[in-house]
């Protein structure tokens, strides 16, 4: 039988090296890939907003799997939320966290 560990607290704080965050943002903010998160998001153009997070397991206090802060991006029908793509991670030279999520203001 299996178990399954609830975890409470996880620290999903990181940062970045400036050389890496630069990269990645000018990945995320490439004409390219926003006109393919608007795509997706069904509208006519997206703004990266610049906010990133590290997604988090699920806990009583992260039952998105964000933290608290970023829920409202999540509940809004005016923002998308992205997994960043791990090719841009890879460029971007990030090793820490391996996964992060991007959050963009869509536009009509």
């Amino acid at each position: 039988m299996a178990v399954i560990k609830i975890v409470n607290n996880f620290d999903g704080s990181f940062t970045l090296a400036p050389e890496a965050k630069q990269t990645l943002f000018d990945l995320l903010m490439s004409e390219s890939f926003r006109q393919q998160v608007a795509a997706q998001a069904k509208c006519s153009q997206v703004v990266f907003t610049e906010l990133l997070f590290q997604p988090v397991p699920y806990s009583p206090a992260t039952p998105k799997g964000m933290a608290p802060e970023f829920e409202s991006y999540h509940q809004s029908p005016d923002y998308i939320i992205i997994n960043v793509p791990p090719n841009f991670i890879f460029k971007a030279n990030i090793f820490n966290p391996s996964r992060l999520c991007a959050i963009y203001q869509k536009q009509s």
